[in-house]
């Protein structure tokens, strides 16, 4: 464990009305309470007013004012953990405005994601964000945590119906998590990570 938590940024990636986001967030925000060594903030691309309309000089004032309210959250994060559905086989678009929308936030720092969607799982949004990481020098886990067929892995009260192998599963993601976020702390700390190339 690390002298003082590690600051895990949540992202909930989804802003559909009637979205499965909250019932998947809740579950993890649970399992984090049993990992002592994070520091949890719950960015939600929601509530956080990030909406369809790209990064551009004519981008609209709420997205502009969404951006800058979140960037320094962003910016104090040691991690990052997506949790993001399955649209159309990649992730939604408000997750990738708010990805867009930080740059040097994400550059040397590690990302999770758990997913969730039909027969995939969300796994193919897994997939296509990356690609978009690596573009922005994020380090991604290779363990991740998905819902195949998402409505039927939880019961009527929000719990997993088979709570066990998902918290397994959980635990391993998170390990990596923490284990990286370490790391990769303790390196920003001793040399600023300052690439060659910041094209995005």
């Amino acid at each position: 464990m690390t002298e003082t938590p590690l600051r895990l940024v949540v992202i909930v990636g989804s802003h559909r009305s009637g979205r499965f986001a909250p019932t998947v967030s809740r579950w993890l925000l649970g399992q984090l309470e049993q990992q002592p060594e994070f520091e949890v903030d719950v960015v939600d691309v929601a509530e956080a007013g990030f909406g369809d309309e790209g990064p551009s000089p004519t981008a609209s004032l709420p997205l502009l004012e969404a951006a800058g309210a979140s960037a320094p959250r962003m910016e104090a994060a040691d991690a990052f953990l997506v949790v993001t559905p399955e649209y159309n086989h990649s992730y939604p678009a408000a997750l990738k405005n708010l990805i867009d929308w930080h740059r040097t936030q994400w550059m040397a720092k590690p990302v999770g994601f758990v997913s969730y969607g039909g027969r995939s799982g969300g796994l193919r949004a897994v997939e296509h964000l990356r690609q978009v990481f690596a573009e922005l020098h994020a380090v991604t886990m290779r363990d991740t945590v998905s819902f195949h067929s998402a409505h039927e892995q939880f019961g009527p009260d929000g719990e997993p119906v088979e709570p066990e192998g998902l918290a397994s599963a959980a635990k391993a993601l998170l390990d990596q998590l923490g284990w990286w976020a370490g790391a990769l702390r303790r390196a920003r700390a001793e040399k600023p990570y300052l690439p060659a190339s910041t094209s995005v």
